[in-house]
């Protein structure tokens, strides 16, 4: 006997999501996201926040183009008049538009931010929600820092705004500061002392600060609500967000003790984290749940034996179900065109015969370096190609001097974006210092490098080193920049140059 309730999964990693610092989008790669988030047939997709930046509009704007009848549209809004305007413009093209707005409801939100009494703030929310109604049919109210709100007059918020009209009410536990338990019986006071709630969507929206956001989604499901505002990779603020790939396998596991399922096509899983990590910079560690590296690794002889007989005996998730399964293909220095073409397909890419063979003599050169290349050096192969695809500055050599007692020297050649080549010799207090200098006297642009990584792609010696930056600008914009090469002073390189040309585009 199946599951009855349909829970509806409400992404926000283009939204709450790119709100975790560094994490910033342009409108083209919240495209892309938004592509891979109709892949895993995410019901609802929160595009952005109009208001905020003509940049934001028109990401929404375009997301409501591509998601047609496919998905939901939702643009958040504070409980301003204004702010409702902007997004029911940028919804304007969406085939199923929904506004999300809402105010704060905890006596901390509103006597020390919006300095309102519990009555006005109650005005507000309705007149919020009534204004919205003249735009569009489906409105969500968020009634942020519900979790530490007073029970009743939460109940009396969402009454309030059910009577007006909102279709979804959103109950946030904003600063993560719940435990399951009581944030499930939040969401029951609400189910059983709210007229006309089972003709509305109660949904959760849980933040990860004390590493429990998918236990209070879980908690939340199980005493009512039917929808899950989560992100990919858990990404948010903060800690961040319910991660979509835990809380979606979770309520598959325990369909039945949740009387609930879900639409997500959950073989997407292992792609989506793999290019919102890619498109952000945001490293997913290697032992997180569903996606992680390591997700599916034994290494202890005991669970080896175990897992060897029978996968289940230490695995719960079939890795197949959420794209992790391995390739049987092992590519090397002899591998021909065919068998590199099969095996970017099964990793979802797909080329055309000139940009297959770019790919290849690239392959080449890293199949002679190594024994045995890997999904992740093929990924990273093609991240490298599109990151130099129409990039201002192009790395054309590098070359350092450096030991003790040598002074490390950095001959940098870049082509410009006027096609020339110019060369630049700079000295530093280490290599990677030698070579930015010589980068900063070619590529003229005010910055402050603020971080700088460098990890192997895959196991062993031989491994790609793929080095990631972080760079502000004068403005205070961060960007990232991404690179990766045998040569971990080459990845360098890439990666500032990568970063630089980021921080060019977004001024243009």
């Amino acid at each position: 006997m199946g599951a009855t309730r349909k829970i509806d999964i409400f992404d926000t990693t283009l939204r709450d999501g790119e709100q975790s610092p560094g994490a910033s989008m342009n409108t083209e790669e919240k495209l892309v996201i938004a592509r891979q988030l109709l892949r895993l047939n995410v019901d609802i997709i929160e595009a952005g926040f109009p208001i905020s930046s003509p940049g934001d509009f028109e990401s929404v704007r375009r997301i409501s183009e591509l998601a047609g009848y496919d998905a939901c549209v939702a643009a958040l809004t504070r409980a301003v008049e204004k702010d409702i305007v902007v997004a029911a413009d940028a919804l304007k093209y969406a085939k199923r538009p929904r506004i999300h707005t809402g105010i704060g409801v905890s006596e901390s939100h509103m006597r020390d931010k919006l300095h309102l009494t519990p009555d006005e703030t109650v005005e507000r929310g309705v007149a919020a929600v009534k204004c919205a109604k003249r735009y569009v049919d489906d409105v969500q109210f968020y009634a942020e820092d519900a979790g530490r709100s007073d029970y009743d007059f939460l109940a009396r918020m969402i009454q309030a705004v059910v009577d007006a009209g909102a279709t979804v009410v959103n109950i946030p536990d904003t600063t993560g500061y719940s435990l399951p338990e009581e944030f499930g019986r939040r969401i029951k006071h609400l189910m059983d002392n709210v007229r006309g709630i089972e003709d509305v969507t109660i949904a959760v929206h849980c933040h990860n600060d004390l590493g429990m956001a998918t236990a209070l989604a879980l908690a939340g499901v199980a005493n009512g609500a039917r929808q899950i505002e989560c992100t990919v990779n858990g990404l948010g603020e903060r800690a961040g967000n319910t991660a979509m790939e835990e809380v979606v396998m979770a309520i598959r596991m325990h369909e039945q003790e949740l009387d609930a399922h879900t639409d997500i096509n959950t073989r997407e899983f292992t792609k989506a984290s793999r290019l919102v990590s890619t498109i952000t910079g945001m490293n997913v560690q290697a032992n997180k749940a569903i996606v992680g590296a390591n997700a599916f690794a034994h290494s202890s002889g005991i669970h080896q034996d175990g897992v060897l007989k029978r996968r289940d005996t230490y695995e719960i998730i079939d890795p197949a179900d959420v794209g992790a399964g391995e390739s049987r293909i092992v590519l090397t220095a002899r591998s021909g065109h065919a068998a590199l073409k099969h095996r970017l397909e099964e990793l979802g890419y797909s080329f055309d015969a000139e940009k297959l063979d770019e790919l290849y003599e690239a392959f080449l050169n890293l199949a002679d370096k190594k024994k045995e290349v890997y999904d992740e050096d093929l990924e990273s192969l093609v991240n490298e190609r599109d990151r130099e695809d129409g990039a201002l500055y192009a790395l054309e050599s590098v070359q350092v001097s450096c030991g003790s007692p040598l002074k490390p020297t950095a001959t940098l050649t870049v082509r410009d974006p006027e096609g020339q080549l110019v060369t630049a010799c700079e000295w530093g207090t280490g290599p990677v210092d030698a070579v930015y200098k010589a980068v900063d006297s070619i590529v003229r642009v005010d910055n402050d490098l603020t971080e700088f990584s460098v990890q192997s792609v895959t196991r062993g010696i031989d491994a790609l080193g793929e080095v990631t930056v972080r760079v502000k600008a004068a403005d205070g914009e961060m960007h990232t920049g991404r690179g990766a090469d045998g040569d971990i002073i080459v990845s360098s390189a890439k990666a500032y140059l990568n970063a630089l040309n980021r921080l060019m585009a977004g001024k243009r």
